[in-house]
């Protein structure tokens, strides 16, 4: 059942699983395109620099967002994600067997530079992400010297603070064509690896002027709220065909307050890679408010999870 539009829930999934505060999205609707072998997508908001981890106030709900959707899904064999702090002129893959982490902020207290997260790397995923993406026609290289940034570090360090399974980043390409974006999501289709999630890390609102802007929040909300509302029906609406929720994504600056919520849109891409990857409606939904603002998350579940589920 799809919610009714206009609406949107604070921290409740919405999925074909059965427990309190969950609601459904086309259930028993027909299945678009089939993921190869069993790779999950999951578009999630990563937050504000390391204040996710330090305790801040308001990253409550998106503490509780990862962590529920974490216990939610399989634990995965090998994770990639695509961050929105990494941008190269044609798609990179971290391949060092242990990276390091890159603590790519300032400003932030001195735990912020100690923050610890050694899960290993997985060159092997890392070839077969060049050789898919380079089969499909887009160049894309190998980096074995690039370490993980918070865009991967912090929200794995919450949904799994063990760090014992194996991960890689992928770079966004520096032109932010949307279309180029998805293209490369498709590509990663042809990937032979069982129990991988992909992971597109970014921000469904990120304008951050707004964030620490004085005074009364109303008319902001209200234009972030229209955008989030355009941007669950695009993602969730089994109505919509694949060429047609395709199509919305590539012109999403054409969405409602869409440049007031995206001024620059390397975090809201990740969406379009998870989405290429999946081609067909999400499946669960969460929201959570984060430094005040709301932001959402999408998952793609595989047959196979969702069958599980």
């Amino acid at each position: 059942m799809l919610l009714a539009s206009g609406w949107l829930p604070e921290l409740h999934i919405c999925s074909n699983v059965k427990r309190k505060h969950a609601f459904s999205i086309g259930e028993g609707m027909k299945r678009g395109a089939i993921m190869n072998k069993d790779i999950d997508a999951l578009f999630l908001s990563h937050g504000g620099g390391p204040l996710p981890l330090l305790g801040d106030p308001g990253h409550r709900d998106m503490v509780d967002q990862l962590t529920a959707i974490a216990a939610r899904i399989s634990r995965p064999s090998a994770i990639l994600v695509i961050s929105a702090h990494w941008e190269t002129s044609v798609p990179m893959v971290t391949a060092h067997p242990t990276p390091s982490l890159i603590y790519d902020y300032s400003g932030f207290p001195a735990e912020a530079y100690r923050i610890d997260y050694s899960c290993p790397g997985e060159p092997v995923l890392a070839g077969q992400m060049v050789r898919a993406l380079e089969q499909a026609g887009i160049p894309a290289q190998l980096d074995d010297q690039r370490g993980f940034d918070h865009g991967l570090f912090v929200p794995l360090k919450l949904m799994y603070p063990d760090a014992g399974i194996p991960c890689v980043q992928l770079s966004l390409k520096r032109s932010l064509d949307a279309h180029e974006h998805i293209a490369i999501g498709r590509a990663l289709q042809a990937l032979d690896y069982d129990g991988l999630l992909v992971i597109g890390s970014g921000f469904s609102f990120h304008n951050m002027p707004e964030f620490f802007r004085a005074g009364s929040p109303q008319a902001a909300d209200a234009r972030n709220q229209a955008f989030q509302e355009w941007l669950f029906q695009t993602c969730t609406d089994p109505q919509l065909s694949e060429p047609q929720r395709a199509d919305r994504l590539v012109h999403w600056a054409q969405a409602p307050h869409a440049r007031f919520c995206h001024p620059r849109e390397e975090h809201l891409l990740p969406l379009h890679v998870c989405y290429g990857l999946a081609e067909k409606p999400s499946e669960t939904y969460l929201s959570a408010r984060i430094l005040g603002k709301a932001s959402g998350l999408f998952y793609w579940p595989s047959n196979r999870t969702a069958e599980c589920v």
